[in-house]
């Protein structure tokens, strides 16, 4: 239990959203975990050329998943992590539930391991266990594995520090969703280990440019703004004041139309009664 402490306390760190650079500034953290924090970096591309295997040994690059105009959900774990990595992952198992859209129709998911030491067989049970309890079928997330080189160069293009700490014999990295758009550069994070479906939703029609979700999907990001302080999306006055503009406008139109078709119902009998009478 001892030597899960330094994690767990990471881990209660990672929900308070370091964000933008933010560094928990603790003293009795250790210094691995005080290193490891997100600086963003949007706008920022991945280099396509940069190499893994997937979890079934086949070579991939990460140009491989930026195509069909789709989105590309990213995230940095790794596969026997004791602590943050399975409640982050589980978070957006959560969150991937109650989305209405689905890994290969609208965008794709990317987990690559941030350990050089795992392979795609690690890869491969993790991806088993993650899709059985998510329930919706053999869908496009992928599980790599890689050389620490190629590791750190991507995790370095998405301003991702990560760091090995000795004392707890593990990974010390933060917990962020990296959305990438489909020419591969970075366009918005989410923080924490819980993530709404609205904010996975908007965060990747952000990343599309607007070539994933519907016009009723993109009216109503209208009126959510992204807020830096809290990593999450939260309403805007002139979108929700834009969307009731819409509501009541929709309410006048769906009244009128009652009106008009009870008018033209009296109207129509008394033209029968009319016709009857002259009978």
């Amino acid at each position: 239990m001892m030597r899960l402490l330094p994690a767990l306390l990471f881990s209660t760190l990672a929900v308070a959203g370091m964000s933008g650079g933010a560094r928990a500034e603790n003293a009795n953290v250790p210094d691995g975990y005080a290193a490891s924090t997100v600086v963003e970096q949007l706008s920022q591309s991945v280099d396509p050329e940069l190499r893994f295997m997937d979890h079934t040994g086949k070579a991939v690059t990460m140009g491989d998943y930026f195509a069909d105009g789709k989105p590309v959900l990213l995230t940095l774990n790794y596969y026997t992590c004791e602590t943050l990595c399975s409640t982050q992952l589980n978070g957006l198992l959560a969150g991937l539930r109650d989305l209405d859209w689905t890994a290969g129709q609208e965008f794709r998911i990317v987990t690559v391991s941030i350990d050089p030491s795992e392979g795609p067989e690690l890869a491969a049970n993790k991806r088993a266990s993650y899709l059985s309890s998510l329930g919706k079928g053999d869908i496009e997330w992928h599980f790599l594995t890689g050389e620490e080189d190629q590791i750190q160069a991507l995790a370095s293009s998405v301003g991702f520090s990560y760091a090995y700490d000795e004392t707890s014999g593990q990974w010390a990295h933060p917990a962020v969703l990296t959305f990438l758009a489909p020419e591969g550069y970075v366009a918005r994070y989410l923080y924490g280990i819980t993530y709404p479906s609205r904010d996975l939703k908007f965060a990747l029609m952000e990343a599309s440019q607007g070539r994933t979700g519907s016009p009723v999907d993109k009216l109503i990001l209208s009126c959510f703004r992204y807020d830096d302080s809290t990593g999450e999306y939260t309403p805007a006055a002139l979108g929700v004041m834009r969307l009731g503009g819409v509501a009541t406008l929709i309410a006048m139109g769906s009244l009128g139309a009652v009106l008009w078709r009870r008018e033209r119902k009296r109207r129509d009998s008394r033209q029968d009664e009319s016709r009857s009478a002259r009978a």
